[in-house]
């Protein structure tokens, strides 16, 4: 997927957070620890580096979704941070994404803590980031 259709399909997933545009997509693709898994309707964003792994985004299409898409993104995201030595990972999700932290809870991974006010919604409101951990590999 090119940059401008990330940013297409971000845009169709998310008001919270803010949906990234392509070149945001674009710089974060030229950084040498991220790497992108797609899937027809999907994509997950992810970078590894120093034994960790953070997954910056993951977006399904809204007309797409309760079809196993996201799990798949999940579980290839996994994978391609452990081939590049991740033992360990993790991520942020809006604290009323139900749909997103059920998904991510049903496939191991565990609160790690809480950012009170980390996001802004369209009408100014803040809302909480959770951060959530997973343990990918043994040390």
């Amino acid at each position: 997927m090119t940059p401008a259709e990330l940013a297409a399909l971000h845009r169709r997933c998310f008001t919270l957070p803010r949906p990234w545009d392509a070149d945001e997509f674009a710089a974060l693709l030229a950084t040498p620890a991220a790497f992108l898994c797609c899937a027809p309707g999907g994509f997950a964003l992810g970078r590894a580096a120093a034994g960790e792994a953070e997954l910056l985004t993951l977006a399904v299409d809204p007309g797409q979704r309760r079809r196993g898409i996201g799990r798949g993104l999940l579980d290839r995201f996994e994978t391609a941070s452990i081939a590049r030595g991740a033992q360990t990972a993790f991520l942020e999700v809006a604290a009323t994404n139900n749909a997103a932290r059920a998904l991510y809870a049903a496939a191991g991974w565990q609160e790690a803590g809480l950012r009170r006010g980390y996001y802004r919604a369209p009408d100014g409101a803040a809302e909480d980031a959770v951060i959530l951990t997973r343990t990918l590999a043994a040390a």
